[in-house]
């Protein structure tokens, strides 16, 4: 029986169910790992633009477009399950899937939980602007930030509000979790550590620059980029920048979400380049130039890199040294971000087109 239940775990743990991958948002897909000879195998035609990015559980592609369709799509044959109108735009808000239910939210305020199974509303909770961060599911509760300054904790069954933490700006950013706790980047210019318990702030750093990427947490330690055109490394415990990236020549702001891989601090720069950082030192491991900035938010899989660019191109990357290992031409820009599981990787382009690519 214990088997039993590890192997469930290891299951569920290996799919792509919400923005990076996990609620530590360290971008690092666990199970199967995708074949270095990765080959096309279905592409679903949507007709608008994805901003949001997929995620994947079981045996399901969920995606916003951006015509307000919520699409779930078969895995193993890029076939339409099912498709939920919101009634508004959707924009970056990545769904979350957990408890049967997948949740996103929409540039009018509104945000949706819709039955995984059937696309069927569950229930839907208006906040007074517009939601392009994405949801994280802790425990019995959903958590998500709206343009109209606050962070709010939802019941994930009811819909019910169980707390909302102001902050002095657009909650932008995807919240990241760790013991308890919710780490928000923000347009405010802080870095915030809020109780997900009581919604109350337990402590808060200033970064100096408007933030649109998400944190990547590991041990005590946070990573982000700003407008600043900044890495930050920030210990958590000591509530203390330990450390602050930034390119010598190419200044330019860093709207990429980190992933962690081989030692190294990895995100895409609108300098068009991604950006490989010592994660001890801060001081440049490597960087790959592409041919238009990267928004893309990267997924790492064993020691490869996965991220694309508004050059219309989705690469692999040698996460040691840099070196491209295979890209493929898309044919517009790949501003959403990979998701990865059971040995295939998935991307949506912004002329409304899901890429699924495996052995």
């Amino acid at each position: 029986m214990r088997l039993l239940i590890v192997l469930l775990s290891l299951s569920v743990f290996a799919e792509w169910p919400q923005f990076r991958g996990n609620p530590s948002l360290t971008g690092v897909a666990t199970g199967a790992l995708p074949p270095d000879n990765l080959k096309l195998l279905w592409t679903w035609e949507g007709g608008e633009s994805f901003e949001s990015s997929p995620v994947i559980a079981d045996g399901t592609v969920y995606i916003g477009a951006g015509n307000g369709d919520l699409v779930a799509i078969d895995m193993a044959t890029g076939k339409t399950k099912w498709k939920y109108k919101t009634g508004a735009e959707l924009g970056e808000s990545t769904p979350a899937v957990g408890g049967g239910a997948v949740f996103i939210g929409d540039l009018r305020g509104g945000f949706h939980a819709v039955s995984a199974a059937t696309g069927k509303v569950l229930w839907t909770f208006k906040t007074l602007s517009e939601i392009k961060s994405s949801p994280v599911i802790v425990g019995d509760r959903v958590l998500v930030g709206s343009y109209d300054q606050n962070l709010y904790a939802l019941d994930m069954k009811t819909g019910k509000q169980l707390w909302k933490f102001e902050t002095a700006g657009p909650v932008h950013a995807t919240p990241g979790i760790a013991n308890g706790v919710a780490y928000v980047t923000g347009c405010d210019e802080h870095f915030r550590a809020i109780r997900i318990s009581d919604g109350k702030e337990v402590f808060q750093v200033s970064s100096g620059a408007y933030t649109g990427a998400s944190p990547l947490l590991i041990g005590s330690m946070a990573y982000f980029g700003t407008f600043g055109n900044e890495v930050f490394g920030l210990d958590m415990a000591t509530k203390k920048i330990v450390w602050r990236y930034e390119h010598p020549v190419r200044k330019f702001p860093f709207y990429s979400s980190a992933a962690i891989a081989a030692g190294k601090v990895i995100l895409g720069g609108r300098d068009k380049m991604v950006h490989a950082i010592d994660v001890k030192t801060g001081k440049s491991a490597w960087t790959f130039a592409t041919r238009s900035r990267v928004e893309s938010s990267p997924a790492v899989a064993g020691n490869r890199v996965f991220i694309g660019s508004n050059d219309g191109r989705l690469y692999v990357l040698d996460a040691g040294s840099g070196k491209k290992l295979w890209e493929y031409e898309a044919g517009s820009a790949l501003s959403a971000s990979p998701a990865i599981s059971d040995g295939k990787v998935v991307i949506a382009s912004q002329d409304g087109r899901v890429f699924c690519f495996g052995a």
